[in-house]
C-alpha cells in the first residue's frame, strides 16, 4: 500500500513537471523567475505541496503554479531582504514570527491595530508578508504556521479587506500547505460581516481552519507562555527592531548547566574544560569522580574506567539521521528525542562533526533557555573531529513540542584562539552570511521502548557491560524505532 502510494506520488510529480515545462514555461518563460522553474524540477516537496493542496488534480495544480510563479516574479520574492522593506514598517511590529502553538507550529503574528488602510503603503505591506513567509519557508521547508490575527484595540481605520484577501491568497496559492489554522482574537462586532466574506475566500475546505477566540478560548490553541498579557498569557516578549525577530532562540541561562544545589556545583577547572572533554556528556554528579586529578597509584584504574565510559559513549554516537551541512554534520537531523514522563525526563545527545579543514566555532541556542541545561553551548570543533552536546531538562520542567534548538556554526581562522574570550569576540565580528544555522525540534517519546537518541542514565552505570553489549542494545532499539510508525 505504502509502496503504491509512493509510486503514484512520484508519477504525479513527474507529470506535473513535464506538463508545466511544456504547456506553461515554453510560452511564459519571461513571466517566471528562472530560479523558481529550476527549483520546481529539483524539489519534490515543493511540487507535492501544490499537488496536495489541489487534491492531486494535475490540471488544477498547473493553474496554481502559474499564478504562484507569476506573483513570485512580480514581487521579486527570491530577492526580498530587509533592505526591500521600509524601515518604519519593520519597526512598528505589525507582522512578525514569534513563539509556537500547542502543536508546535510557528506563530505568524498580525497585529491589526498597527495597520492603517493606505493605498500608498499596501504594496510595501504585502512585500513584508512575503518577506516573512519566504524567510520562514526557506528555513522550515513544509512546516506549517498558525496565523494569529490579533484584533484587540482595532478600529474602523484598520479594516482593510484587500490586505486580508492577500494574506488568504498567500496560503491558498503562494504557500500551499503552510497554513495550520487562523486564530482570530477579540474580533470587534463591526467586523462580523467582513469575516463572513473572508470565509468565502477561504473556500469550504479551509473554513474549518478559522478559530474565533476570546481570552478564554485562545488558550485552547496557544499556551500562556507564548501569549502576551492582553491575551491572558505570561510571555514577556516585546517586539523591537533592529535586529529582526528571529526564532526567539536564546543562549541557555547557564551555559555550563544550571547550579541548583551545592552537590551540583562544578569546580572552576571543570567549567573551564567544558566543551573540551568527552566526559562532559555525563551529568555533573556523574563526572565528579571521573574528573578529579589522577594520582600515580590510581592512574591504571582511572584509565580503565575512562576507557569503559568512552566505549559506552561511542555506542550512542551512531545516529538515526544526519543533517549534512557545509560546515558540520549534525545528528539527529530534525528532532531531539527525550524519554517519557513515566520514567522522568532524560538527557538527549546532539553530535556535531566538523567536515571542513578549519576549526569551526559553534553555539547552541534555544527558545526555552530557562528549561534546559546544554553542555557545551558555546565551544569549537577541530577539523574532522566530533563533539557531543548533552541536552537535559532542568529540574522538574517538562519537554514541550513547542521548544526549539538552534545550532549556529562558522569557520575560524587558523590563527584564532578558541578560549571563551576569543569565541565571544569571534561571534561579535563574524558576518551573518558566513554563519551556518540548523534548527531542531523537541519530541517526547511516548513509548517505554529505549530510544537511540535518548541517553539513558543506566547506560552510564552498566560497568559490567562491554561496548559490544551496548552496541547490541543500540542495534535492537534502532530496529524498534525504525519499524514503528511515524
Amino acid at each position: 500500500m505504502a509502496e503504491n502510494h509512493a509510486q503514484n506520488k512520484a508519477k504525479l510529480i513527474s507529470e506535473t513537471r513535464r506538463r508545466f515545462e511544456a504547456e506553461y514555461v515554453t510560452d511564459k518563460s519571461d513571466k517566471y523567475d528562472a530560479r523558481d522553474v529550476e527549483r520546481l524540477q529539483q524539489d519534490d516537496n515543493w511540487v507535492e505541496s501544490y499537488l496536495s493542496w489541489r487534491h492531486n488534480i494535475v490540471d488544477e495544480t498547473l493553474k496554481m503554479l502559474d499564478e504562484s510563479f507569476q506573483w513570485r516574479k512580480e514581487i521579486s520574492v527570491n530577492d526580498l531582504n530587509e533592505s526591500s522593506i521600509p524601515r518604519w514598517l519593520l519597526e512598528i511590529g505589525v507582522i512578525y514570527l514569534h513563539g509556537y502553538d500547542k502543536e508546535g507550529n510557528k506563530l505568524f503574528w498580525i497585529r491589526v491595530k498597527y495597520h492603517i488602510k493606505d493605498q500608498k503603503t499596501i504594496s510595501d505591506k504585502k512585500k513584508l508578508i512575503a518577506f516573512w513567509l519566504e524567510r520562514y519557508a526557506k528555513r522550515e521547508n513544509g512546516k506549517p504556521v498558525t496565523v494569529m490575527f490579533d484584533l484587540s484595540e482595532t478600529g474602523i481605520n484598520s479594516i482593510d479587506m484587500d490586505f486580508v484577501r492577500f494574506i488568504i491568497n498567500c496560503f491558498k496559492v503562494y504557500y500551499p500547505k503552510y497554513l495550520s489554522k487562523i486564530v482570530i482574537f477579540d474580533m470587534p462586532w463591526l467586523m462580523n460581516a467582513a469575516f463572513k466574506i473572508v470565509k468565502t475566500w477561504l473556500g469550504p475546505e479551509a473554513v474549518s481552519l478559522l478559530k474565533f477566540t476570546s481570552k478564554n478560548e485562545v488558550q485552547d490553541y496557544v499556551s500562556v507562555e507564548y501569549l502576551p498579557p492582553h491575551m491572558g498569557g505570561t510571555d514577556p516578549f516585546k517586539y523591537s527592531y533592529p535586529p529582526l525577530v528571529d526564532d526567539d532562540f536564546q543562549t541557555p541561562l547557564c551555559e555550563n548547566g544550571p547550579i541548583t544545589s551545592e552537590d551540583e556545583t562544578s569546580s572552576k577547572e571543570d567549567i573551564e574544560s567544558d566543551g573540551k572533554e568527552t566526559l562532559e556528556t555525563i551529568s555533573n554528579e556523574e563526572q565528579t569522580p571521573l574528573l578529579k586529578k589522577i594520582n600515580p597509584t590510581e592512574s591504571t584504574s582511572k584509565a580503565e574506567e575512562n576507557e569503559k565510559v568512552d566505549s559506552k559513549m561511542k555506542a550512542f554516537k551512531k545516529p538515526l539521521s544526519v543533517f549534512k551541512g557545509p560546515l558540520l554534520h549534525i545528528s539527529p537531523a530534525e528532532e531531539l528525542y527525550f524519554g517519557n514522563t513515566e520514567s522522568g525526563e532524560k538527557k538527549t545527545l546532539i553530535v556535531l562533526t566538523n567536515v571542513t579543514k578549519n576549526i569551526v566555532a559553534f553555539k547552541v541556542r534555544t527558545t526555552a533557555p530557562e528549561k534546559y541545561r546544554v553542555k557545551p553551548s558555546n565551544s569549537s570543533c577541530d577539523p574532522g573531529a566530533s563533539v557531543d552536546i548533552v541536552v537535559s531538562p532542568h529540574g522538574g520542567l517538562t519537554v514541550s513540542a513547542q521548544d526549539r534548538f538552534l545550532i549556529m556554526a562558522a569557520e575560524m581562522e587558523q590563527s584564532s584562539g578558541t578560549g571563551p574570550a576569543e569565541l565571544t569576540q569571534f561571534w561579535k565580528e563574524v558576518p551573518r552570511n558566513k554563519v551556518m544555522e540548523h534548527r531542531l525540534r523537541c519530541h517526547t517519546v511516548e513509548s517505554s521502548k529505549p530510544n537511540t537518541l535518548t541517553l539513558k542514565d543506566s547506560a552510564f552505570n552498566m560497568s559490567d557491560k562491554t561496548s559490544e553489549d551496548i552496541c547490541l542494545q543500540f542495534a535492537t532499539s534502532s530496529c524498534e524505532t525504525d519499524c514503528s510508525p511515524p
